[in-house]
């Protein structure tokens, strides 16, 4: 049997959390168990099915209960700390229906632990596939409108990077390209003549032109929040079909920034060629479509193009973190090939040129 989570999930903590939450009377929680267990590469989710005591109509008979995972080998990453930032400040001040509930998000500073109860959406949602299948176009457009209504509500908001994310000071951004560049070194001494003499030298204008190129996000205009890590698995869809409740989840790698890097890391990282030169334009259309819906002006379809290339440009320096940080070679080989082949489509090499 699979072991119960901590005391976070005991029957009186969850009793609690939900009364706090207006999600549960004058029943209580009378005992919880874990339905199904999903480790991932960064942490661990459980679903718990919870059992009552007393009047409790309308609370859930399950929640998601998400925390690190034990023992996680080699992975130089401080999971959990701002998803549980991000459900604590974000998530409050989002329009309802583009994320998960969130009953309880908690991390201690002290030693590290971490722990969020998530509302479960397993019996009326699913991920579109299983990885890594891409998903069709048509869900494919309801994932990329999920990420503008997302972003639309937080677009050029005054919070920020004052109360909402940080921008990065000037040193920071260049202790970030000075890392970059050493972890770069070590990468392509690893690689030997598996990365080509073309490709090296594009690493090395990219680093070279590096604060040229970043002075587009100086001015912090039309920039807005961006999931990160916005794979198309980290998108619920409803299970009936319809795509107007589309929920994103994963928060980890949250931050301002250009909006075209979700759209960018969910397209030209993850699909090979024939699949995004198909839909690419059409997806990016559909976005700009729902952003000016949405009410964000002066932001034409021309300009995320642009900010769609550059993220492109600035994609191609993932696998090097990745593969870093200890993410296992199946996954960042085989982003550093497709985000190579989407690069060269997009004439990406001439914004370092």
């Amino acid at each position: 049997m699979t072991p119960l989570p901590p005391s976070a999930a005991s029957t009186e903590h969850l009793t609690d959390v939900l009364r706090r939450n207006g999600a549960l009377g004058s029943g209580r929680v009378s005992a919880v168990s874990v339905d199904r267990t999903f480790p991932t590469i960064l942490s661990l989710v459980q679903r718990l099915r919870l059992t009552y005591e007393g009047a409790s109509p309308d609370a859930p008979t399950s929640l998601i209960f998400k925390t690190d995972l034990p023992n996680r080998p080699g992975v130089n990453w401080e999971s959990g700390r701002k998803e549980v930032a991000f459900y604590t400040t974000v998530a409050p001040a989002t329009p309802d229906g583009l994320l998960l509930r969130c009953f309880e998000a908690h991390h201690d500073a002290a030693s590290g632990a971490w722990h969020l109860l998530l509302e479960d959406l397993t019996d009326s949602h699913q991920v579109a596939t299983q990885w890594p299948v891409p998903p069709t176009i048509a869900q494919s457009e309801a994932i990329v409108r999920t990420h503008a209504s997302f972003q639309a509500a937080w677009w050029d908001d005054p919070r920020l990077g004052v109360t909402i994310g940080t921008w990065p000071e000037p040193k920071a951004v260049r202790d970030w390209l000075k890392d970059l560049a050493a972890s770069y070194a070590k990468f392509a001494d690893m690689l030997g003549d598996r990365l080509s003499a073309e490709r090296r030298a594009f690493y090395e204008r990219l680093f070279d032109q590096a604060p040229r190129v970043l002075q587009r996000y100086r001015a912090r205009r039309n920039l807005t929040l961006v999931q990160g890590d916005s794979h198309t698995w980290n998108c619920f869809l409803p299970r009936d079909g319809s795509s107007d409740t589309a929920r994103l989840f994963d928060w980890d790698a949250w931050r301002p920034a250009s909006g075209a890097e979700d759209l960018a890391y969910m397209m030209a990282m993850h699909w090979y060629p024939d699949l995004r030169q198909r839909a690419e334009g059409h997806l990016l259309d559909c976005f700009h479509a729902k952003l000016t819906e949405l009410g964000v002006t002066g932001y034409d379809r021309s300009s995320l193009q642009d900010d769609y290339r550059l993220a492109v440009l600035w994609l191609t320096t993932r696998p090097i973190w990745m593969q870093s940080a200890g993410i296992p070679p199946v996954i960042w080989w085989n982003h550093l090939e497709r985000i190579h082949l989407a690069a060269d489509d997009l004439d990406c090499r001439a914004l370092v040129s």
